[in-house]
């Protein structure tokens, strides 16, 4: 067995809306048959890590909570280590709220804040923007759960966190201070965490050069570029971040 844990992102690399992508579930369960771990990474924290198992589990296959690692369960994680407490006010949706709630952090609707997190929101306003630009010019944190441009959908995409960033660095003239989700060291320690494995028996496999593939080559992990999502092969043979394996679909892990 090359590798004793894998690691998969979800969005584009496992299923594409609600369908997995082709080959998926029957690579991952021979994997699972092989006494592989699998875990299973996603920058969007519109879902909690429970909404994610039960996703999976309801495509067939089946998966722990435990097994999930979103960027709000990284955030609050962050959060709790570095700024305990601090007041935050959060431009994003109920799931990384109700998490960052539940990790006991002082969360600030209105009024004065130590820190703004920025997320995926399609709720996002101009009332939103206006706070973080107040805030941020007053002296509040600047962090992100992830930088993600776009997440792929069936129809093509919604813009995702990396949008609503550039917005508000924009208005602001203040960079984001921390992004926690793919590809950074905050997201490679809750791997590594979770799967007590040095990096040299994992591999990692996503759709995307500058996180999936980015992130594992940082951690010292193998990586795998899979074509189903948000790369094709002329972006890849492009890009100065190269992935040891490039796949057409995910049966071609084994």
């Amino acid at each position: 067995m090359p590798f004793n844990a894998y690691i998969f992102d979800l969005d584009g690399t496992v299923y594409l809306g609600d369908a997995l992508l082709p080959t998926a579930r029957e690579t991952i369960l021979e994997l699972r048959s092989r006494r592989a771990r699998t875990v299973f990474l996603s920058n969007n924290p519109a879902h909690t890590r429970f909404d994610y198992a039960q996703k999976l589990t309801r495509l067939g296959l089946p998966t722990s909570p435990q097994d999930i690692i979103n960027s709000s369960m990284v955030m609050a994680d962050f959060l709790k280590r570095n700024h305990a407490l601090a007041r935050h006010y959060i431009i994003g949706e109920r799931p990384l709220i109700n998490e960052l709630r539940e990790a006991s952090l002082i969360l600030a609707d209105e009024g004065d804040a130590d820190s703004v997190i920025v997320s995926f929101d399609r709720t996002f306003t101009y009332h939103k923007l206006q706070r973080a630009f107040d805030l941020i010019r007053g002296g509040a944190h600047f962090f992100a759960t992830n930088a993600d441009v776009y997440c792929p959908t069936p129809h093509g995409g919604e813009p995702d966190a990396g949008s609503l960033i550039a917005a508000i660095e924009t208005c602001t003239g203040k960079k984001c201070e921390a992004v926690v989700g793919k590809p950074s060291r905050y997201m490679i320690e809750a791997i590594l965490n979770i799967l007590n494995l040095p990096p040299d028996q994992c591999l990692i496999t996503g759709d995307r050069l500058e996180t999936d593939v980015q992130m594992g080559i940082n951690a010292g992990m193998a990586t795998a570029l899979t074509l189903t999502g948000a790369t094709n092969r002329q972006a890849a043979e492009k890009s100065s971040v190269k992935p040891n394996f490039i796949l057409e679909k995910l049966s071609d892990l084994l």
